[in-house]
């Protein structure tokens, strides 16, 4: 310990410390027994504003404390500057040194009392009994964060089972559904004797498949009652006439939840199974991965895609809340729940374009593109239309004369996706606004004054157009467009630190007394949990994975490709990707209880209304925003 004076008192009230630790994570979660022995083996301790509690030099660690009144910052000497710096602050019902006590090893950062402050310690024997004999004081000491994102989820999941009932979990490996053998057929079987095969197994697909047992083709009931309405061909045609080809297929490693969303975003309701070398072993179906007994994902997605008008487009949106309480009790986290919902707003813009087509086709080929959180495949049940539209120019007109065509095409699909819940965009970032109905030429000439001329402006709207992926049309144009961007952005240092020094304004709501920042609205205190808690890991990470090359959009998919690159350390990117995950949790949940209340939704909560879980959790995540913000200043000098 440090040389310091310090206060060491024995707690008389056993009962009264185990109250105060039930109310604070990890100790929330553990027996009455292992509180005891915590509380039965503590020792109160005063340190005075300003004093050392841990430093470097210390030692190696042998004492855990919580916080029971007051603060602890932790302090780290800037290389640069030779200067302390404020690496976090722990506050009232938070534990330290984790890390250092568990390794056995001194700490690395230097501990400072922040006011007079009182801390409960164990000594290590009682840490090793509380870790050997408590489970969740074990996952939280060795997992930190990514534990309380399993407290969050497993209270999200079980409140959502109370309403929907229990069922598979789509975390799932896919070879649990493969026990029965898969029944094939010969491409030179006949429709009959393929359809007899089925009947006598009782299922409802064969897959038809070549010598070394590759899925070459799939025919199903639904594949039959069309040959049968359509009177396309005899019963005793060979079934490779009437297959459909190269059916989708996963490893039997994949999860549930890869296989739902496969379905849901191609409107098939079964998927072959494979092993490593790309042969046959299971066939999984949407009943199979779904037992729901209000509405599947599956399902509603084809519902959604072979709707015949626009009004059946808008009832259904009200299935999707249900869905999202549906796939939390299945397992789904909040990186899933965000990508269900984006995969079923693309089915229903595709439908809204699809069912436009029908009734006044531009005769114009055209890709519509997605931007920000739909580019992102991070959109929430609180959206609004961020859109454009890329085409190719024919050959005798114009892009101003392809533009008078698909214009007014594109104001009426902006005007349906609105009545389909889809909010107009107040900044007209929308399709139907000719300056984002461009040719690939301009659109390529567009990026290319976007990231050479950096102008205010244009920083803003990279958060928007650096975001981008196609929707519906060819995917090639736009492939080549990113190449052509990422490959300028790579090479424009200038650009990048503009981004950066952009990203690194947006600050998390922490003071550095480690309290939140609020903003207003109306007469409550409150946290946007968008543009103050997620919008810092969005913007840091899209510089980042701009600046190597990374095609994906996606925030957490963009962490992983940056750890596979080395460019993020792999604790750092787990701790990343469990915070914004955290965030984007209780902004779900704060959406799904104001649908429950028929409030408009918002992003806007008030701490207070929060339990401590959920107040420890925010502060935790928005100090992992801190600490990546700090990331980005290192790299680029900011």
């Amino acid at each position: 310990m440090p040389e310091t004076s310090q206060l060491s008192t024995r707690p008389q009230n056993t009962r009264a410390i185990m109250v105060f630790l039930q109310a604070h994570a990890p100790f929330s979660s553990m027996d009455d027994d292992h509180l005891a022995h915590f509380a039965e083996h503590a020792t109160l301790q005063f340190f005075a504003d300003g004093q050392e509690v841990l430093s470097p030099s210390s030692g190696v660690i042998n004492t855990f404390y919580v916080v029971k009144q007051g603060r602890i910052r932790g302090e780290r000497v800037n290389d640069k500057t030779d200067s302390p710096e404020t690496t976090f602050e722990i506050s009232q019902g938070e534990c330290f040194p984790v890390a250092a006590i568990i390794g056995e090893r001194p700490t690395r950062t230097l501990h400072r009392a922040v006011g007079d402050t009182f801390c409960l310690s164990i000594d290590q024997d009682a840490f090793i009994t509380l870790i050997s004999e408590s489970e969740p004081f074990r996952d939280f000491c060795l997992r930190g964060v990514s534990s309380l994102l399993d407290q969050v989820n497993q209270r999200i999941q079980t409140g959502a089972l109370a309403s929907m009932g229990a069922s598979t979990s789509l975390s799932t490996p896919l070879e649990r559904y493969t026990l029965r053998a898969p029944v094939s057929c010969a491409p030179e079987l006949s429709v009959r004797e393929a359809v007899g095969r089925m009947h006598a197994s009782n299922i409802g697909s064969i897959v038809i498949t070549d010598d070394n047992q590759t899925p070459k083709g799939i025919f199903t009931l639904r594949d039959l009652r069309t040959l049968i309405a359509q009177d396309s061909c005899s019963l005793d045609d060979p079934v490779q006439e009437v297959m459909t080809k190269a059916p989708y297929s996963l490893p039997a490693q994949e999860d549930a939840f890869a296989a739902a969303m496969l379905m849901a975003e191609h409107h098939f309701g079964h998927l072959c199974v494979t092993d490593d070398e790309n042969r046959l072993v299971g066939v999984v179906s949407e009943r199979d991965l779904f037992s729901l007994q209000r509405v599947d994902l599956v399902g509603l997605a084809r519902t959604i895609g072979t709707a015949t008008d626009l009004q059946t487009l808008v009832s259904l949106r009200t299935d999707v809340s249900r869905l999202v309480d549906a796939m939390q009790a299945h397992g789904a986290d909040s990186g899933q729940v965000v990508k269900i919902i984006t995969t079923l707003n693309d089915v229903t813009v595709r439908r809204v374009l699809e069912l436009n087509i029908m009734k006044r086709d531009p005769g114009i080929p055209f890709t519509w593109l997605a931007f920000g959180s739909e580019g992102r495949q991070e959109q929430t049940l609180l959206t609004d239309q961020d859109n454009g539209i890329l085409f190719e120019t024919p050959d005798g007109m114009t892009e101003d004369e392809v533009r008078e065509v698909l214009l007014p095409f594109a104001r009426t699909v902006n005007d349906e996706l609105a009545e389909c819940g889809f909010t107009l965009c107040r900044g007209n970032i929308m399709a139907g606004n000719p300056k984002l109905c461009l040719s690939k030429r301009e659109w390529d000439d567009w990026f290319i004054r976007f990231i050479d001329t950096s102008t205010p402006q244009n920083l803003v709207y990279s958060s928007i157009f650096l975001d981008m992926r196609p929707v519906f049309g060819s995917t090639g144009p736009v492939h080549d467009l990113l190449q052509k961007v990422l490959d300028r952005i790579s090479n424009n240092a200038l650009f990048q630190k503009m981004l950066a020094g952009n990203a690194f304004q947006r600050k998390p709501p922490l003071t550095m007394f480690r309290t939140f920042r609020y903003v207003s609205d109306g007469d409550k205190r409150s946290l946007d949990l968008k543009r103050q808690g997620l919008a810092p890991f969005v913007e840091s990470v899209r510089v980042f994975a701009l600046a190597h090359g990374i095609e994906n959009a996606n925030t957490l998919e963009r962490i992983d490709a940056l750890t596979k690159k080395n460019v993020f350390d792999t604790q750092d990117a787990h701790a990343w990707k469990d915070a914004y995950s955290l965030i984007q949790a209780i902004r779900m949940r704060a959406h799904q209880e104001m649908l429950k209340r028929g409030e408009e939704l918002t992003n806007y909560i008030d701490p207070d209304d929060l339990n401590p879980l959920d107040r420890r959790i925010l502060r935790e995540s928005f100090r992992q925003a801190q600490r990546l913000q700090q990331k980005l200043e290192v790299t680029y000098q900011l």
